[in-house]
This record gives structure tokens, C-alpha cells and sequence, in this order.
């Protein structure tokens, strides 16, 4: 575990009667990064932020913010946005952001104003005025957003913040996270969107059973972890072309197509150039959803 982080979880376990949620797991958030957790359900992620937000007290272990233990003062500084939604569904979306505002403290003016800004910039400015349960999913999960941000906190904590999005929306939401870590606001986020996650985050923790078992840089883990694979594609070759080629295949993607595992990359690409034209020849990194299933396993 690096020392440079802004947030650091130390050796935390917490169990629920027989049930262990975190198993001695330690992991460093740095300043201004995205941050993804990844895992199946009952891994233990929402435990950790609950932990990390004061909801829950470990039973062991200690989490540190910037240096020293994190205290509540501390948490009042976070924006929090859990995987079930906290909204109020009879109140008005602006006025549901300007009153999470007020509860942190910023002036009836100054809330209105805040509200207004992520209104805006969330595009919800045209549904300032309706009902939050009238929303929809996507448009409520902005509301939630817009309240998590409306103090201008120092970490943001967002369980499953893409779940049910659509396209535009998800574009939306990691537009405005990335901005947040653009300025060095350092954002957690969870969920079992893999692609999204390596698209967006720094760095990630793949969390199993309570316990890390892989953490650090996207791209580094994709260097690290997992197994490099060639892929291979090859045009006008007789069928079963790819038993030919030394190596262990890895996946077979089409009848042209190959992924295949070999310690010698040139007596492939002659192998597969006797097999027929060879459209593409070259190494593939283990995607984040392929180290995760490796690992986890």
C-alpha cells in the first residue's frame, strides 16, 4: 500500500454476524483520480464506503485522510451518493439540491444559486420544477448527483452511480465526475460496468470476498496481470486454419478470427501467412473484465 494517497484504508474487517463483508483489506485513494471498485455483489464495496462515510464502524482497522484519522468533521466534507437513492419524491428537484445545500451549511441564497448551477450543468434546468418522483431513473439520478456535489466536497463516494443509465445520460454523469478529478476532488465510485470503469478510472480495486486481490493503474494492471494474447485475423484460410498455429487458443471470434496465447509471435504470424491473408496481426492487453474474472477465480 502506497503513503501518497489522500484517503487510506488499513487492514479494515467488519463482519455481519457470520457473515465477513472485509477481510483485512487496505487499499490508498490518490489525489484527483477516479477511482473504481469493482466486484460481485456481497464483495464488500458498499461496506467500505459505509465505512468510509461513517455510516458503519469497522470492527478492526482504520481509515486515514490526508495523513491522520479520518474524523467527522472530516465527513462533512464528502459528497455521498448511496446505491439506494435518497431523495424525497414529493419535493421539487430544485428545491431538493437547494435543501441538501442548506443541511451543509450554505446560505438560503447561496443554495438556491448552487442549485441552480447543476441544474444547469446536469441538464435539468427545464425540470427545475417537477416532482422528483415524477423524474425519470436517469433524471433522478442527476437530482442525487447535483445533492452529493451542491457543497463543493473534497471526496466524492458514488455507489452504482451508472446503474439503469442510458447512453447519454452515463456521458453525462462521468463528464461532470471527471471534471470533479480534473480539479483534484479524488471520486470512488463502484459498479459492475467494467468497460465503463476502465474508460474512466485511473486507478481500480477488484475486491473478492472481502479482501483485495488486485489493485493499482488501469493500464499497468493490464500490463501486469493476465495473460497478453495475440489476435489474428486471417482471409481466405481453409476451415480449422487456427489448429495450426502454435500456441494455446484463447478464443476463437469468428471464422477468420482468433485470440491465441504463444511464447513465439513470429512463428505464428508464418504460421498464419501460410493459412491465408493475414488482416491483422498483433498483441492484446487483458481487458479489465478479463483480469477480474482471472482474478477472481
Amino acid at each position: 500500500m502506497r503513503g501518497d494517497g489522500v484517503l487510506e484504508a488499513v487492514e479494515l474487517r467488519k463482519r455481519y454476524g457470520a457473515t465477513v463483508a472485509l477481510d483485512g483489506l487496505s487499499l490508498t485513494v490518490p489525489p484527483g483520480s477516479m477511482y473504481g471498485l469493482v466486484g460481485a455483489n456481497g464483495a464488500g464495496k458498499t461496506t467500505l464506503m459505509r465505512l468510509v462515510m461513517g455510516v458503519l464502524a469497522p470492527d478492526a482497522g482504520k481509515l486515514r485522510w490526508r495523513g491522520r484519522p479520518l474524523r467527522w468533521a472530516d465527513r462533512r466534507r464528502f459528497g455521498y451518493m448511496p446505491e439506494e437513492r435518497g431523495l424525497y419524491a414529493r419535493m421539487r428537484a430544485g428545491e431538493q439540491i437547494a435543501y441538501f445545500a442548506r443541511l451543509h451549511g450554505l446560505s438560503p441564497v447561496r443554495a438556491r444559486r448552487v442549485a441552480d448551477h447543476w441544474l444547469e450543468r446536469l441538464g435539468l434546468a427545464d425540470r427545475r420544477n417537477q416532482l422528483v418522483e415524477a423524474l425519470s431513473l436517469g433524471n433522478q439520478q442527476r437530482v442525487q448527483l447535483a445533492v452529493a456535489l451542491a457543497h463543493d466536497p473534497e471526496l466524492l463516494v458514488l455507489d452504482e452511480p451508472f446503474s439503469g443509465l442510458d447512453p447519454l445520460a452515463v456521458d453525462v454523469l462521468a463528464q461532470v465526475l471527471q471534471e470533479r478529478a480534473a480539479a483534484g476532488v479524488p471520486v470512488i465510485f463502484s459498479s459492475h460496468q467494467l468497460e465503463l470503469v476502465e474508460r474512466l478510472c485511473d486507478e481500480v480495486a477488484i475486491i473478492a470476498n472481502g479482501r483485495l486481490v488486485a489493485a493499482g493503474e488501469v493500464a499497468a494492471l493490464r500490463q501486469r496481470e493476465g495473460r497478453a494474447a495475440l489476435r489474428v485475423v486471417v482471409a481466405d484460410a481453409a476451415p480449422g486454419w487456427e489448429a495450426n498455429l502454435p500456441g494455446t487458443l484463447l478464443e476463437r471470434v469468428s471464422d477468420r478470427e482468433v485470440r491465441i496465447a504463444a511464447a513465439d509471435d513470429q512463428a505464428v504470424l508464418r504460421a498464419a501467412a501460410r493459412a491465408g491473408r493475414v488482416l491483422h496481426f498483433g498483441v492484446e492487453r487483458p481487458s479489465l473484465a478479463e483480469i477480474f474474472r482471472e482474478v477472481v477465480a
